[in-house]
């Protein structure tokens, strides 16, 4: 039973999917804007939710840093980009495949 853990690298603007420590999967994503950067550290995903409306695409994923998650997006243009306020924006079927493969409690570490 594999064990995921993600890393989201700020500078590159990806999203790794780690079981162990083999990358399995990595995603683009869309990141804070210089004003309103994302958080680095340590998290981990504390909720999920389909269809949250506005900005977040078809999922939510919620970070145990407050108001700070991983989601979709209703523009896909932003992805690759310097864009949010701090969230992680993903694809909307990248959001839902990486979704469907980590729990809740999933250890996400976010670094510059």
């Amino acid at each position: 039973m594999p064990i995921y853990r993600i890393i989201v690298d700020i500078g590159e603007r990806q999203l790794y999917l780690l079981d162990g420590d083999r990358v399995v999967d990595q995603y683009p994503v869309g990141v804070g804007k210089m004003v309103t950067r994302t958080p680095t550290g340590d998290f981990r995903i504390i909720n999920k939710q389909l269809n949250p409306g506005g900005p977040f695409g078809v999922l939510w994923m919620g970070l145990s840093k407050p108001h700070y998650g991983i989601h979709g997006t209703n523009d896909p243009s932003s992805i690759g980009r310097m864009v949010s306020h701090g969230c992680i924006r993903m694809y909307n079927e990248d959001v839902l495949r990486l979704s469907a493969l980590v729990p809740i409690g999933t250890r996400v570490t976010i670094r510059p």
